[in-house]
């Protein structure tokens, strides 16, 4: 007999008296209706329970502002994520501390592949075993040696070919990448016994600890891996290939790098020119206000770079972000001022920005630090010179494409970005004279002094070291 009261119901709320198709009805705010269920056997016995998800609720279901859960039953829930992931969670209890496992996401991993993934869970927990242990210590428990076809081998097969042409430190960056966070959690695992869910539980240990940039960085490069073994006939598919970054990762948000405002911009110029700490840290901050470089190419420049005859700086491609192409700076007079003064305090004929007490070149945080002591800290970043040359020179009127290749905002195609790094060259050194000027007007409205000062002694000469 079927008997249906109103519609509507609620997971939330108490089984009521009635029969609905065999199905238990439950009031929601005063609201008869009913739950879709099932007779079946649980730790209470044999009881009504409530049925499981469904993929055509599982695909209906919408971000919300805070992640939210859809239960299955015995733990098994699916998270809903604010960026619309839909991740497979158990939540068990092992000797009274509360664990959680993950078995990733949806729809990658279906929901009967979750359920058996979870059951198997149960059975290991029934025994008295942890189940995230018991997978963990069967890993450890493995012999590289006797593992056909391993993961790590076919990643060395790649890296080998990859890390050609590739800027040192670039390769060894994604060295460490590979390294710490890759080849710990699957180098020893046959490949084509890797999952979609290792991987994404992989790259979501990774965004747990903070580094979100580094989980997506991991993924792309674990997916050129597995692309590689798939043309070298290593493995049969791509695990990592079978999903997007969004499908499981928050949406980061950017934020731009801090600096100050046109307005506050006199004042910071007074107080660089009047720094009183090293020489060539005060005069590394004016070179980055006249040629707004990205820190590390500055810090990192080398006197054989300059072409002091033709009034341009000639950074290598290897040395510029993603070393796609070689950059121009024109130099301003005031930068070649600021050049010269810069020689008179070199320490040897490669670094132009040495650092105190090492060999290398100055550190990133000498910079910050500079900053710190004018009274910028959390204010103003080396990279915010590049956003107010930016802002100010649009302003000016000048040509976007102009700014935007001074600026090395290159193309991503990079054919077309080889033809580009030398492009403009004559309006961008007019530019770069008429950005030089304007600062010395600004400071001019908080100080009498140029921005550049002569040195009042004469330079040491060295043997066999000249500017050409």
């Amino acid at each position: 007999m079927t008997v249906q009261i109103g519609s509507g119901w609620s997971s939330h709320s108490p089984l009521l008296v009635g029969v609905y198709l065999g199905v238990p009805l439950t009031n929601v705010g005063g609201h008869w209706g009913y739950l879709p269920a099932r007779w079946g056997y649980d730790d209470r016995g044999w009881c009504w329970r409530k049925m499981a998800l469904t993929d055509t609720k599982v695909r209906s279901v919408r971000a919300r502002e805070s992640a939210y859960r859809l239960p299955d039953g015995h733990g098994l829930y699916l998270l809903v994520t604010p960026s619309g992931g839909k991740l497979w969670r158990w939540k068990y209890r092992f000797h009274g501390k509360e664990k959680l496992m993950s078995f990733g996401a949806y729809p990658i991993v279906s929901i009967s592949a979750a359920r058996d993934a979870h059951e198997e869970g149960r059975k290991i927990l029934a025994r008295g075993a942890d189940p995230m242990a018991e997978k963990k210590a069967l890993l450890q428990t493995q012999d590289p040696a006797k593992v056909a076809n391993p993961f790590r081998d076919v990643e060395t097969k790649w890296f080998e070919k990859w890390k050609a042409e590739k800027d040192e430190r670039y390769v060894k960056n994604a060295r460490a990448r590979i390294d710490e966070d890759i080849l710990p959690e699957i180098g020893d695992r046959p490949i084509n016994d890797i999952k979609p869910p290792d991987v994404v539980a992989m790259i979501l240990k990774i965004e747990k600890r903070g580094a979100a940039d580094v989980a997506r960085r991991a993924l792309q490069m674990t997916d050129q891996i597995f692309r590689y073994g798939l043309t070298q006939g290593y493995n049969a598919h791509n695990p990592a290939g079978a999903f997007k970054p969004k499908d499981i990762l928050k949406k980061i948000k950017r934020e731009n790098f801090k600096r100050v405002s046109a307005a506050e911009l006199p004042e910071l110029l007074r107080r660089i020119h009047s720094y009183p700490g090293s020489p060539i840290t005060r005069l590394a901050v004016k070179l980055m206000a006249y040629v707004f470089l990205r820190t590390s190419e500055l810090i990192e420049g080398q006197w054989p770079e300059l072409n002091w005859k033709e009034a341009r700086w000639d950074i290598p491609k290897e040395r510029m972000k993603g070393a796609k192409q070689p950059h121009i700076v024109p130099l301003s007079r005031q930068t070649i001022e600021v050049l010269k003064e810069l020689w008179i305090y070199r320490k040897n004929d490669i670094w132009m920005f040495p650092g105190e007490r090492t060999n290398d070149h100055m550190s990133n945080n000498t910079l910050l630090g500079a900053l710190e002591t004018m009274g910028y800290k959390g204010k103003m970043t080396g990279h915010g010179f590049r956003g107010i040359a930016s802002t100010i020179l649009h302003e000016m009127g000048y040509e976007s494409e102009h700014i935007e290749t001074q600026l090395a905002h290159g193309p991503a195609d990079e054919i077309k970005g080889a033809y580009n790094w030398a492009k403009y060259l004559e309006p961008r050194r007019k530019m770069m004279q008429d950005w030089a000027d304007y600062l010395d007007k600004r400071l001019a409205e908080v100080s009498p002094a140029p921005l550049n000062r002569a040195p009042s002694f004469r330079p040491r000469r060295r043997k066999n070291a000249a500017l050409k």
